[in-house]
């Protein structure tokens, strides 16, 4: 079992810590003295395409590729205090010094409604996780218990944000590698508590929910009979989760890690689920690490319910993807992708199961 400990940084963010067995002492207080940061978050709504815009300049000034031995997620020592009082931790999450989204962005600004313009303040919560105190590691190199820790923490951070009256959608995610645009080396993801559905889930949402109405079943366990009927684009299957790549994947090497039992979001999840999630969350992307000779690049989310609708037909998935499309080779999103929102895949899915595969 997972033990959580509490503690505060100098300047009163929340911090976490996460161990995979009981006894440690994680008490350290923050010695930093740190200047105040403004938080100047709004989301301004975009009437011709219907989304939100989350507006927050005042992250231009936060850490950006420092060397290892000034990284702010590296436990503290003698001489070099970080974000992380602790002389050693297993996982640790804290709130962002440099936010996209705060509570205390409400008091920086109104809230605007003169069509065509609707604005209001950028309220939420952005928390960064740490995987591991090894800064020369990865998420995929960790064991299977340091994983399930990880797992716990985002389930219990999920449950934590879904209770704030200004979320509506916790997404957690990892950001890795430099081709990517990390501009912290040290294996890490992040948790952003959205004040609004994002609008690529809120379309799934709605999708899934009119096609529960029509036919009394769930869409994502519907797709998940179907693929693994097919065969050709599963990746692995184990007794509550199977990975596989989607019929219409967007990029060239995509997989989605989809739970076998109709669950809607981390907190749901039973102890054996998420032990099982812990292997085959490493095997998926121990896999991606194999697709080229130098370590993939690639983005990871975890698709869970919105936080107030929607909960009875959603079903829980994370997606992985990379933005090689081979050795040496980035897949860059040109006129059609950035443009027109219409992709333009390089690689047939069935072949980047195949790849995934090892066939």
């Amino acid at each position: 079992m997972t033990h959580r400990q509490h503690s505060s940084l100098a300047d009163g963010r929340d911090l976490f810590y996460y161990d995979l067995k009981p006894g440690n002492d994680r008490s350290a207080p923050d010695t930093r003295e740190l200047p105040e940061t403004a938080t100047s978050s709004q989301i301004r709504w975009d009437p011709l395409f219907s989304e939100w815009t989350v507006i927050a300049g005042h992250r231009q000034s936060r850490t950006y590729k420092p060397p290892a031995s000034l990284c702010p997620l590296c436990p503290s020592t003698e001489g070099k205090a970080t974000e992380i009082p602790a002389a050693d931790y297993d996982v640790a999450v804290f709130e962002n010094r440099f936010p996209s989204l705060a509570v205390e962005a409400a008091d920086a600004f109104g809230v605007v409604e003169e069509f065509p313009f609707r604005s209001g303040p950028g309220t939420g919560r952005c928390e960064v996780v740490c995987f591991t105190s090894d800064h020369n590691t990865s998420f995929a190199q960790l064991s299977q218990q340091h994983a399930r820790t990880v797992i716990d923490a985002l389930a219990d951070r999920t449950a934590e944000l879904s209770r704030l009256p200004e979320v509506e959608y916790v997404f957690c995610f990892e950001n890795r590698g430099e081709e990517i645009g990390v501009t912290l080396s040290h294996p890490h993801g992040q948790i952003y508590g959205y004040p609004f559905v994002p609008p690529r889930m809120l379309r799934a949402a709605q999708t899934a929910a009119a096609y529960s109405d029509e036919h009394g079943q769930c869409l994502r366990c519907e797709l998940l009979r179907r693929e693994v009927a097919a065969g050709e684009r599963i990746i692995s299957r184990g007794e509550h989760w199977t990975a596989l790549v989607p019929f219409a994947a967007r990029w060239p090497y995509e997989a989605r890690l989809v739970a076998n039992r109709h669950v809607a979001s981390l907190p749901e999840l039973t102890e054996d689920e998420r032990d099982d999630l812990a292997s085959s969350y490493l095997d998926l992307l121990q896999r991606f690490d194999r697709l080229f000779d130098t370590p993939t690049p690639y983005i990871a989310g975890w698709h869970q319910a919105p936080v107030r609708q929607f909960a009875d037909s959603w079903h829980l998935g994370t997606e992985v993807f990379t933005i090689r499309r081979a050795a040496g080779k980035l897949k860059y999103l040109a006129g059609s992708e950035s443009g027109a929102a219409v992709w333009v895949n390089d690689i047939t899915p069935e072949n980047a199961a195949a790849q995934l595969r090892g066939d």
